[in-house]
């Protein structure tokens, strides 16, 4: 999949799954403010970006994971 594709992508599954606008969704910004995440819908959130996309996010690399932007790369980057 191309990055953009991935990136459409991942826009649209949040943007439906916590039902917000895709247009709120901006490489740059925080995910757990643009999201309004819990620690709970932290871990609902990884669970529906690692089965979407076929992606293990560990807690460790989590915390280097605060944008969009830092979201799209792991998920580029580590897609089987």
């Amino acid at each position: 999949m191309e990055k953009n594709e991935l990136i459409e992508k991942i826009n649209e599954v949040l943007a439906e799954e916590f039902e917000i606008e895709v247009a709120d969704i901006t490489p740059e910004a925080n995910i757990k403010e643009t999201l309004q995440l819990d620690s709970l819908s932290l871990v609902d959130m990884v669970a529906l970006i690692e089965s979407e996309f076929g992606v293990k996010i560990k807690s460790s690399e989590l915390i280097n994971i605060q944008t969009f932007a830092a979201l799209y790369d792991f998920v580029n980057d580590n897609q089987k």
